[in-house]
């Protein structure tokens, strides 16, 4: 058995409106939620079981995965009455852990897309005898980031907040919101307080000794916390640059990845669809119309001539002749 905490606890308060309703992990990027995105790629990774860190807007998760046996996933749901924070959260839900002291333990941000291969992962922090294994990525600018610098041998030194000054950006490594525990470092979390993994848990464990492989993957990464990531995250998974076993599946998918167009839509046949757009079922698309990298959602209709490009429709309609770039509209 292979068991994994999967994190979907957030309010998403970038996202509203989006999310006043709907938990983020539940926004639907490339045809599906977030959550089923990543419950197929832990399930083809090897997991067996998967508990559900829950809080805002709980019963949604329940409604819309039962027990998980869709996925031939064992599905369990912890709930937080408060949030707790991603310690926290990972301490409530390890309590329904059935794994050995020294198992691992895969836990997962619920709002991040990623291009890692999760089974490689686990071979090389086992091969590394590690306590702890941190996914890491490079990015551009880490500014806004905090910092992970590791050793020639791949282990982690130190846990640094957001640099303020140049001369303090010592690597462009950064949390990539994966990691590898063993059951054991789990349990030694307090349980029903508000604790942070990144700022409370990770340090205290490096500053008493604990091994921490940083694990830094060149591949795809995606934090889906704005409407422009959702939808940049939505049409990647389309486009094939994201992976995703439940597009891999999808007789829907166009050949070339410039759609997504679920049989239960209905779409005009002189339309432009591109730019890895999804038309879900029920949205219309009319005569004349230009959808470009974006999400229509369940209902939308798409008004004869009207353009849309790069964004996220929940709800609604789009005028005849109507011009719509980098909108969210719900």
């Amino acid at each position: 058995m292979l068991e994994s905490i999967l994190l979907v606890g957030g309010q998403g308060t970038r996202l509203r409106p989006l999310t006043l309703t709907t938990p983020k992990p539940m926004l639907e990027v490339g045809g599906y939620p977030v959550t089923a995105h990543q419950l197929a790629r832990a399930r083809e990774a090897g997991v067996t079981r998967v508990i559900l860190g829950t809080a805002y807007r709980a019963e949604v998760f329940g409604d819309a995965f039962g027990d998980g046996s869709e996925f031939g996933l064992r599905l369990d749901h912890s709930f937080e009455p408060e949030p707790l924070g991603t310690g926290g959260g990972i301490a409530q839900a390890g309590a329904m852990l059935e794994s050995g002291p020294d198992d691992p333990v895969l836990v997962f941000n619920g709002d991040v897309l990623t291009g890692i291969d999760i089974a490689q992962a686990l071979i090389s922090w086992q091969n590394s005898g590690a306590d702890v294994g941190l996914y890491l990525v490079r990015v551009a600018n880490p500014r806004a980031y905090g910092l992970v610098p590791t050793d020639e041998q791949g282990f982690v030194t130190a846990f640094l907040e957001k640099p303020e000054h140049e001369r303090e950006i010592v690597t462009d490594q950064i949390n990539a919101g994966m990691y590898i525990m063993r059951r054991r470092i789990i349990d030694q979390i307090p349980r029903g307080e508000v604790v942070s993994v990144e700022r409370d848990v990770f340090p205290k464990l490096l500053a008493s000794g604990v091994k921490t492989l940083g694990i830094v993957d060149e591949g795809y990464w995606r934090d889906l916390g704005t409407p422009a990531a959702l939808v940049k995250g939505s049409a990647d998974l389309v486009k094939g640059l994201a992976p995703s076993p439940l597009l891999k599946e999808n007789p829907d998918l166009r050949e070339d990845g410039s759609a997504l167009v679920f049989s239960e839509s209905h779409v005009a046949p002189d339309t432009e669809l591109s730019g890895g757009s999804v038309v879900m079922p029920g949205a219309v698309v009319e005569a004349g119309a230009c959808v470009r990298g974006t999400v229509v959602g369940r209902g939308v209709r798409v008004g004869a001539g009207a353009v849309v490009s790069d964004c996220y429709l929940a709800h609604g309609e789009v005028a005849d002749e109507a011009r719509l770039t980098a909108e969210v509209v719900c």
